[in-house]
């Protein structure tokens, strides 16, 4: 007793040394930024030389985050936001006393920009105090752009129409950036003011500087603490029509079934139907392009997760889903146009997204063209959320699985709290969901789920509890669900004070438990559990970091467990116990390293695991990182070694073309697999792919390397026309 009351004093103690500082204003004057309306031209360039950007006034009240919070920015840093009927420019001048330690290590698009010298834009033409965008550049004018919901979570996979051209001389970096209104969805109205916030990161100091809202208990992406960019009137979409149209021809070679020559034509159109409301129309939609998944060694008894990476399904993403917890979510588009690994023809689809008012709406209509002994199948999705206060909504989901066999259906209600002014300026979630899920329309008794949490985000304490439910026959088919007949109880409290300063630490990172309890929900069984306790761990100043993490397991096994073709884990009940230890250094030097290192219990046996990871840049042109996992385990029954690698390289010419190579070899599943992509953008919005794939399926001591299991090269145009 006495030392649990020692513990909940030094939760205190944290919460009373480290609140005071972030209980004043996070804003700083001006809070508002002018767009100047100009009709003329000018050069896009990146070197800021129009008269125009020396004319209009400029904001520079940067305020740090990190290392320094509440000081000034250390490097002078401006901005000026000019537009005309059909583009907003913005200027930003990041001068730097000592230009030498600039660092700017990539030029590809999507680029890892935490790892770089960047500056970020954030907006949110909404009113809506939750949705945005994200654009971000590097000095060497690399681009990466991220779709903002909630205001605290991304989409990185979304690629918006913008540009950006930078310069960089002996005082500093400066860009250029264009981002055509077509671009955006916004409120429609004579006289515009949406939200509005900048970052720059000069990633040489491990300093992070905000315009607006630099509290450590948000990001960038809190709409509700941004400034307002003023001055926009009179504008509209120019162009209201996107045409998309590709051709693709190709080879591919499979070692059972020959050689195939695919030849395809598709396009998508895009309409505004309103500048807040967007409809997508695709036929014959063909995914070539999309880089491979990386499949690593699986040792649990579930399925794995693999995010989406189709563009037709990423803008609005968000406004699909419908979480469960666990990964678990009543829609998982990857379920549409994928069947076991294996393409499946999209005859025609629609999708309609955006905001009516305080309505947001995502409706999805998909038809799939028929697949071996699976008829053509219509998959339709049906999202609504309704607005509620400055953060919240309430809302519901549909979704509808129909061929000429049979039906699936799921009904969904939600509704969420979400306030970034508990406790006067801390940040505070409560949600709760419930879903069921017919068969032709028909109810069944057992297959209901529900879900709620309460989530308290912040910096010094991050403090999340749950409870969800799912039936055993409970069945999304649109959706993903890991596994079903379950009660589940979830509490992780995570504690990071910001102690030893003058010892270089940043942050101190204590995790005194994060556990899952898992319930059978038909008998009440004790099912299984996870608990990882951090009593020690630590961010450096200089961008290191550690933990030692202690991890115990519970999993009661209904059934054998196949880890391997010679490996069975008998039926039985058993307690695991781990412990890991963790060290990154900072991933913006030219060369860094990841490596953890795990050992004890594993179902009766014991386990070692190894995972490293290092990175190498050469130059802002060429980047390559590796990743090596390698697993001992030793069993009753048997040992079983696993080793997964997996490396990527990327050469990037220009920021519009780039040449990559991902390769990966899991002994566990016996694949290796090679991709090589080439990315060209003639134009912005327009993309020219070529992609070559080669797969091994055997056992790499039988694996000739000169006959691969399955090949395949494809050359694929995109071009956009707007209208």
């Amino acid at each position: 007793m006495k030392k649990g009351k020692t513990f909940l004093s030094i939760i205190f103690l944290c919460f009373l040394t480290n609140t005071h500082i972030y209980l004043f204003a996070q804003h700083s004057e001006p809070t508002e930024i002018r767009a100047v309306k100009f009709n003329g031209k000018i050069k896009f360039d990146g070197f800021l030389n129009d008269s125009i950007w020396k004319q209009i006034p400029h904001i520079s009240n940067f305020t740090q985050r990190d290392l320094n919070f509440g000081e000034p920015v250390t490097e002078r840093t401006e901005v000026a936001v000019i537009y005309n009927n059909n583009t907003l420019y913005l200027g930003v001048w990041c001068y730097q006393k000592d230009a030498s330690k600039i660092v700017a290590k990539n030029m590809n698009t999507d680029f890892d920009y935490e790892t770089d010298d960047n500056f970020r834009i954030m907006i949110s033409p909404f009113d809506d105090n939750r949705n945005g965008y994200l654009f971000v550049t590097n000095p060497n004018g690399a681009r990466a752009d991220i779709q903002i919901y909630s205001g605290e979570d991304g989409n990185e996979d979304w690629n918006a129409v913008w540009d950006v051209r930078t310069s960089r001389t002996q005082e500093g970096w400066f860009a250029e950036i264009e981002i055509p209104f077509n671009t955006l969805q916004f409120k429609k109205g004579k006289v515009l003011d949406w939200a509005i916030n900048f970052e720059r990161d000069i990633v040489s100091k491990n300093e992070q500087a905000l315009w607006q809202g630099w509290s450590r208990d948000y990001s960038i992406f809190a709409v509700v603490n941004a400034g307002k960019l003023t001055g926009i009137t009179d504008i509209s979409y120019a162009k209201k029509f996107e045409f998309k149209p590709y051709g693709l021809v190709g080879w591919q070679y499979n070692s059972e079934e020959g050689n195939n020559y695919p030849l395809k034509f598709g396009a998508d159109l895009n309409i505004n139907l309103s500048p807040t409301l967007k409809l997508n129309l695709t036929t014959f939609t063909d995914f070539a392009q999309v880089e491979a998944d990386r499949i690593p060694v699986n040792l649990t008894r579930f399925n794995l997760y693999y995010p989406e990476k189709r563009q037709f399904f990423l803008e609005g993403y968000d406004l699909y889903s419908f979480r469960l917890g666990y990964r678990n979510n009543v829609f998982y588009s990857r379920t549409i146009g994928i069947s076991d690994g294996e393409e499946v023809p999209i005859i025609a689809g629609a999708r309609l997204f955006g905001k009516i008012g305080k309505n947001n709406i995502g409706f999805l209509n998909i038809q799939e063209g028929k697949v071996n002994d699976i008829p053509t199948t219509n998959n339709t999705v049906l999202r609504y959320k309704r607005d509620l206060g400055a953060q919240s909504y309430i809302g519901g989901i549909f979704t509808n699985v129909i061929n000429s066999e049979h039906s699936n259906q799921v009904f969904g209600l939600d509704a969420k709290y979400q306030t970034s002014d508990f406790f006067k300026d801390k940040n505070l979630v409560i949600e709760g969901k419930i879903a069921a899920s017919t068969e032709d329309f028909s109810l069944n008794e057992n297959a209901l789920s529900y879900r709620f949490y309460i989530d308290y985000p912040n910096d010094l304490i991050d403090n999340y509890m749950g409870f969800s439910s799912m039936d055993e026959d409970f069945n999304p088919e649109l959706g993903f669900v890991r596994r079903r007949n379950y009660n589940s109880y979830v509490w992780f409290l995570r504690i990071s004070p910001r102690w030893f300063d003058s010892w270089g630490v940043k942050r101190m990172l204590f995790k005194p438990w994060g556990f899952v309890y898992y319930q059978t929900k038909n008998t009440g069984e004790f099912e299984s559990f996870s608990n990882e306790t951090r009593p020690l761990g630590a961010v450096f100043k200089s961008g290191e970091s550690f933990e030692v993490n202690f991890i115990q397991n519970y999993d009661r096994l209904d059934e054998d467990f196949e880890i391997s073709d010679e490996i069975s884990i008998p039926v039985g009940k058993y307690w695991m116990y781990n412990y890991e230890f963790k060290f990154d250094t900072y991933q913006s030097r030219r060369v860094w390293a990841s490596i953890a290192y795990l050992f004890g219990g594993f179902y009766g046996g014991n386990i070692k695991t190894f995972e490293s990871e290092l990175g190498v840049n050469i130059n802002k042109h060429l980047n390559m990182s590796g990743s090596y996992t390698w697993n001992q385990v030793d069993l009753p029954d048997g040992s079983l070694k696993t080793n997964e690698v997996a490396a990527y390289l990327n050469y990037a010419f220009t920021t519009r073309l780039n040449f990559s190579l991902f390769g990966q070899y899991n002994n566990l599943d016996e694949i290796m697999i090679y991709n090589l992509r080439l990315h060209w953008i003639p134009k912005i919005g327009s993309d020219f792919y070529f992609v070559y794939n080669i797969g091994y399926d055997e056992p790499v001591k039988r694996i000739e390397y000169l006959k691969p299991a399955t090949t395949s090269a494809v050359a694929k145009l995109i071009y956009r026309i707007t209208f």
